[in-house]
């Protein structure tokens, strides 16, 4: 199993930058891929990013402009840096964990708010 633990949320500023960062634990050995999504009240749940452990990674055409995502699989974490922040990216920020064999595992969720 994977445990997943999100940081780094809070109340911003309209064009402010926050980094979130989610640290996985566990069985860390099996971990493919890991990405972001994020859950606005009211709406679905979205994806934001993703990063393969091979390097590889997306972020949604809505934010890759001033999102990115990166990894540090020495301390098996991810970060997802968002710059120039709009009161529309308020959400819960959920972490998503993919493992070889094809289980998936989520954080508890961070939120971010962004004030006009």
């Amino acid at each position: 199993q994977i445990q997943l633990v999100e940081s780094g949320g809070g109340t911003v500023q309209a064009g402010d930058s926050l980094r979130l960062s989610c640290t996985a634990s566990g069985r860390t050995f099996t971990l493919h891929a890991m990405g972001w999504f994020r859950q606005a009240p009211g709406k679905e749940r979205d994806f934001v990013a993703r990063i393969w452990w091979g390097g590889t990674s997306t972020v949604a055409d809505s934010v890759k402009d001033r999102f990115s995502i990166s990894r540090d699989i020495g301390k098996d974490t991810v970060y997802l840096q968002m710059n120039t922040l709009k009161p529309e990216d308020t959400a819960v920020y959920y972490c998503g964990a993919n493992v070889y064999g094809g289980d998936e595992y989520w954080g508890q969720g961070i939120q971010v708010t962004v004030s006009s």
